[in-house]
């Protein structure tokens, strides 16, 4: 456990580089047995190029995911959208054209997240998309704990297996996840479907010790 002395360190010297002190809470103890569940679609996969178009969030809280508690949000992007990402997202030119303006999105995010650490299926990706947008406001990156659903599953898989067979390939496959926890399998690439996806498998795995 780190030192009670050394956390208050930290805080401080993350605080200094704080570009705007309303989104010191990021930075404070989170509420416990309190999560974030996460998912950002994007026009591709190149973190330096392409952008967030949408953002699904709930809220966790012990063993319930709070649906009433979620956020869902259209970004609008700077450039027009390829047309593969039209059709694996089924946001439309127009559809996008009436979302928020990505550092108001930032904001309207950060303000649901607080502390709480975010949980996620591939979340890399996901804040290194949002760390790119949050940077030049802030000139920080999302501070909160992150927690990999993915790697959740390996180590519950892993665990089954008999000592000289660990550490091998496991299927790490978002439906193969979701059909093995025998938990419900909603329509992909929706930012709240799949945030929601991932809350179920987080909150089952967390349970699975």
């Amino acid at each position: 456990m780190t030192p009670r002395w050394l956390d208050a360190v930290r805080r401080r010297w993350m605080l200094y580089h704080l570009a705007d002190t309303r989104f010191s809470f990021m930075y404070d103890a989170p509420p416990q047995e309190e999560w974030v569940t996460l998912d950002c679609e994007t026009t591709g996969l190149d973190v330096r190029r392409d952008q967030i178009i949408s953002i699904g969030a709930v809220r966790i809280v012990g063993n319930r995911l709070l649906t009433s508690q979620r956020l869902e949000l259209l970004v609008r992007p700077e450039r027009a959208l390829k047309s593969e990402s039209v059709r694996v997202h089924r946001l439309r030119e127009q559809d996008v054209a009436m979302g928020m303006a990505p550092a108001d999105a930032m904001r309207r995010l950060l303000d649901f997240i607080g502390s709480r650490p975010l949980v996620g299926y591939y979340l890399e990706f996901d804040v290194a998309m949002l760390n790119r947008e949050i940077w030049p406001m802030l000139g920080v990156r999302l501070p909160q704990p992150k927690i990999e659903v993915s790697a959740m599953y390996y180590d519950y898989k892993n665990r089954q297996l008999p000592a000289p067979q660990r550490g091998g390939t496991i299927d790490l496959r978002f439906s193969t996840i979701m059909k093995d926890l025998g938990l419900p399998l909603r329509d992909a690439h929706d930012a709240l479907n799949d945030a929601v996806m991932a809350g179920l498998a987080f909150v089952k795995l967390r349970n699975m010790k």
